[in-house]
């Protein structure tokens, strides 16, 4: 049966809703279009170099019309810089799940536009995250190659260090059957080198493709050697002497097309079986209905199934153990036609809750029917009566169900998402399948008025003990810069820009987001793989 919804679209309170939420996909916009900016204010110096832009290149490796699913958009946001207005987000790439020639691909794309395209302080972040989902949706990889590499000026040994991940997720994804296709556009030295020797079929670009250990400029500070960029490492070089290059491309765009001739000739659905065809019904209530459905206030409760019947199918679902701890939702439900598991929150989540979820976790897993959290929960319950209820068992074995589960997992941050809740619901450190937040998603170990009153009730009561006169001015201002650090580290836009998350997407594109993510894992889950026991070595 359809669930009967109580909002009202006409309402006060509903426009009042709309207008707070609209206000921070209108904020979360404008960053990523700040990025876009910054990167098309270089357009002209492509073009005297015969070059196009980085979203040019990915407008045209796309399949028209196609939907493409942006990926940590909001990466290093005040992370490279503390001053908002001069925060670029993306950390020098752009990176998402789209199709190239039928197939659905992970796509990476250097944005060179925004200093040549050299790697911020979450640029490794990032790039280990679409290298982590490419590997567990079976997604071929498409990089389109152009950047400064490390950022000297900000060296870190951690960075470098970590950076090796890179390398070894690009083997082991090669090994795994999983093909990458990098496209050489400009440059790519050092360990950026090493992209492109990793990569499984490699595209240089004509006079403009460039790959070595070491630049001109380096090689004499080395050694004395007086060398030249084409001759070290120019995409005809390797063409015709070192065969690092497979394909040589007249131009970029010539460079775009044979990388999506390569993704096309790999006939990667082959073994595919086609998904069979099941009739569903788009909701009742309208998806563009929930910026109105949350609260502006996040202090105010709201019922979480109003969320779900405006993302699954026929805005219908059903149940398990309704009576049974009702601040935690467990519902069968579709969507797309793909069967799945809603876990929700209306509230903390206590014994019985976590006790209804950890059943329902385990069902579905036997099942094999993907799980969709969706957070919004101070944690779970304290309190003396909890305690003795049995709180950190049965807590634990939501825990234990969620990080043992072998189904597939999204989370989606709808509101507050705190404490040990956060992981019960597979959270980031859980490694679902896919991550997002709404833009009014708050998430930390506690908020940040509990955080405050908290640690002031700890400094009272020491003062108290040593037999010191507390200061109840002193505390207050303890308590207000508390909360002020807890709170803006909860911000969904903090949270993201430190990659937390894959994406801050906007409420009304929920279920098509939803959508896209069940499909890409069904494939992957239906996809046959031809490991091996190396990857693809070059000869």
């Amino acid at each position: 049966m359809a669930f009967q919804s109580r909002v009202a679209p006409g309402s006060p309170e509903f426009a009042t809703n709309a207008a707070a939420i609209r206000a921070l996909v209108q904020r979360l916009r404008a960053l990523e279009a700040r990025a876009e900016a910054a990167s098309e204010a270089s357009a002209a110096r492509f073009e005297a170099r015969g070059q196009i832009t980085p979203r040019e290149r990915l407008a045209r490796l796309l399949d028209p019309g196609m939907p493409f699913l942006r990926l940590h958009s909001l990466a290093g946001y005040q992370v490279d810089t503390a001053e908002e207005e001069a925060s670029i987000p993306g950390s020098s790439l752009i990176a998402g799940i789209g199709f190239v020639a039928g197939t659905r691909v992970m796509v990476w794309v250097d944005d060179s536009g925004i200093k040549a395209g050299a790697m911020g302080a979450m640029s490794l972040p990032v790039t280990q995250s679409i290298q982590a989902i490419a590997l567990r949706q079976k997604l071929p990889l498409v990089h389109l190659v152009e950047s400064a590499g490390a950022n000297l000026m900000k060296y870190e040994v951690r960075h470098w260090a970590e950076g090796g991940r890179i390398f070894a997720n690009l083997a082991r994804a090669s090994a795994a059957g999983i093909p990458s296709v990098a496209v050489l556009h400009g440059a790519s030295t050092a360990g950026g080198a090493y992209m492109i020797g990793l990569s499984d079929y490699v595209i240089g670009v004509k006079k403009r493709g460039m790959a070595a250990l070491a630049g001109a400029a380096l090689v004499q500070a080395a050694t004395g050697e007086a060398a030249e960029d084409r001759a070290l490492g120019g995409s005809e070089m390797h063409a015709e002497v070192t065969g690092l290059v497979e394909y040589l491309a007249e131009d970029d765009a010539h460079g775009v097309a044979l990388a999506r001739e390569v993704i096309g000739r790999l006939d990667w659905n082959k073994s595919l079986a086609p998904r069979p065809a099941r009739a569903y019904a788009p909701p009742i209530h309208d998806p563009a209905e929930l910026p109105g459905v949350i609260p502006a206030d996040p202090k105010t409760p709201y019922e979480a199934q109003e969320i779900v019947a405006r993302i699954v199918d026929g805005s219908e679902s059903t149940a398990f153990k309704p009576d049974y701890g009702r601040t935690t939702l467990c519902l069968h439900a579709a969507i797309n036609g793909f069967a799945c598991g809603l876990i929700c929150n209306n509230g903390p989540i206590d014994p019985a809750g976590a006790t209804k979820a950890a059943q329902f976790i385990q069902l579905s897993d036997q099942a094999e029917t993907p799980l969709i959290f969706l957070h919004n929960t101070t944690g779970y319950f304290v309190g003396t009566e909890y305690e003795r209820a049995g709180m950190i068992k049965h807590g634990s074995k939501m825990i234990q169900a969620v990080a043992n589960a072998r189904v597939a997992k999204i989370a989606l941050h709808v509101g507050a998402s705190y404490g040990a809740g956060n992981y019960g619901m597979a959270g980031y450190g859980f490694d679902p399948d896919f991550l997002f937040a709404w833009p009014n998603a708050l998430t930390g170990v506690m908020g940040g008025a509990q955080a405050a009153g908290a640690m002031v009730s700890v400094m009272r009561q020491g003062a108290e003990r040593k037999g010191a006169p507390v200061d109840e001015a002193a505390l207050e201002g303890q308590r207000e810069a508390i909360q002020k650090v807890f709170d803006r580290q909860a911000d969904a836009f903090y949270t993201s820009g430190r990659c937390l998350d894959h994406g801050v997407i906007d409420p009304a594109d929920t279920r098509r987001v939803l959508g896209f993510c069940l499909e890409t894992i069904w494939e992957a889950r239906n996809r046959r793989l031809q490991p091996n026991a190396f990857g693809a070595a070059r000869m």
